[in-house]
């Protein structure tokens, strides 16, 4: 591995070396060297088994301020040196943007080894142990009578190492890993239908959920849904879990994105140093926690990742940017580049003290959000509509399902409500947040 390593940086060298030579201002060159492992099993089958390696090279040239790209999974030099010339040819047809470029040498460097993103017991777990922990989630959950159908249970692994090497003079690499194991299933008959998932994903196996935990999780939340209830139209808390609070965060982070900000397609466009939430809300986007699903040392662009509050105490403090939003808006890069475009690293609502429990116990009554459907967020205006499943709650109890239903308001507004913040945060995804309860939505039914 240290080996091809050292072979594909030199070939990402040699690359910015040719396309320099033809007239290149800047270039920048990035291989990726992956190994994926991917099997899904139902009911007691293996339905699909994927393994594969893969290389493939991007990158991206400029001349006079114009910008082409390319891309090929053929690493032979040839071919990627007539893809050099080619894209030089392009680059010349488009038009020139003052903005565009690469960064500018980092001043510090992040180490590889401090983030703790690589596990060699992920990298070298065998395909059928792999195989054998997918069979055994699914059995588990269906030794569970309410459960009447399985949509199957997946294991997947990925090993892979990012090579980036520019004109300005930035060469690094990391190699990380990732694995996850998840399970669908559905309970109850005919046109009584329910059903739901869970997950487990870390970048250490020692940290994945055992198949017991995800088959208990999986039957849990999908049994709680049976014989679920229509409530009338009217204004509630609403108790968002952690998947729900991620899915909300995902919302946020397309309005705090520098890429909407320059276009002028979130509500938030203009508004630093304004308060808009509560104090409860600081929200971080932390590409540096060891271990987590959406640390890296460096972005697509070498650009260090760094710990960015963007919400501190309900006021908005920063954007995220890549070099070229940072460039437009005239502010600071925080390391969220990927390609064209701004990504979260670690995007996190910071958590509470108190346990989901103890929110529940606290609601006389409300609705528990488990799931939403559809479309319907507008990043614009920050309105929310979305068709939602739950659970009611009453006394600080939850006392049946709820389904065909829609959850509607505003974000600026769900910032502005939230009166709890869990403890329950689990970095199960990049994007992520505990239990909170929010003042009061539209929950839309009868």
């Amino acid at each position: 591995m240290k080996a091809a390593s050292h072979d594909l940086r030199k070939l990402a060298e040699k690359l910015v070396l040719y396309g320099r030579k033809l007239g290149a201002d800047e270039m920048e060159v990035t291989l990726y060297d992956g190994r994926e492992f991917n099997v899904d099993v139902r009911l007691g089958r293996i339905e699909n088994l994927v393994e594969a390696d893969s290389r493939y090279c991007a990158f991206r040239l400029f001349k006079d301020k114009k910008v082409a790209s390319a891309s090929s999974s053929d690493l032979s030099l040839a071919t990627l040196q007539a893809l050099v010339g080619k894209a030089l040819k392009r680059a010349s047809l488009t038009h020139a943007d003052e903005f565009a470029g690469l960064p500018a040498p980092a001043r510090f460097k992040i180490t590889e080894d401090s983030l703790k993103l690589y596990d060699p017991e992920v990298a070298g777990l065998k395909p059928q142990e792999k195989i054998k922990m997918a069979l055994a989630t699914e059995r588990i959950a269906l030794e569970d009578r309410r459960i009447t159908n399985s949509f199957g249970a997946s294991f997947v692994t990925n090993e892979l190492r990012t090579i980036l090497v520019n004109s300005s003079g930035f060469s690094g690499e990391y190699l990380q890993t990732y694995c996850s194991l998840s399970l669908g299933l559905q309970a109850g008959h005919g046109d009584h239908l329910v059903e739901d998932y869970w997950f487990s994903s870390k970048r250490h196996l020692r940290d994945l959920a055992q198949p017991e935990e995800v088959a208990r999780m999986a039957v849990e939340r999908t049994v709680r849904q049976l014989n679920p209830r229509k409530v009338e139209t009217q204004n509630v808390p609403v108790i968002f879990e952690p998947t729900m609070t991620s899915w909300l965060l995902a919302f946020l982070f397309s309005c705090v994105s520098g890429t909407a900000v320059y276009q002028q397609t979130t509500f938030l466009a203009g508004r630093l140093g304004e308060k808009i939430g509560n104090d409860l809300v600081t929200v971080v986007d932390d590409g540096l926690l060891p271990g987590r699903l959406g640390s890296r040392p460096f972005d697509s662009e070498g650009v260090p990742t760094q710990r960015t509050v963007v919400i501190e105490n309900g006021v908005l403090r920063n954007y995220l940017c890549n070099t070229y939003a940072a460039r437009k808006l005239n502010l600071p890069a925080t390391g969220n580049g990927n390609g064209r475009g701004v990504v979260p690293n670690n995007f996190y609502l910071e958590p509470g003290t108190i346990t989901p429990d103890e929110i529940i116990k606290s609601t006389r009554k409300g609705f528990l959000l488990t799931r939403v459907i559809g479309h319907g967020l507008n990043s614009v205006t920050g309105d929310i509509s979305r068709g939602a499943c739950g659970l009611w709650i009453e006394d600080g109890q939850a006392v049946f399902p709820v389904s065909e239903v829609t959850i509607a308001g505003n974000l600026g507004q769900v910032l502005q409500n939230i009166e709890l913040v869990g403890n329950d945060i689990q970095f199960e995804s990049p994007v992520c947040g505990p239990t909170i309860r929010v003042g009061e939505m539209t929950v839309a039914g009868k």
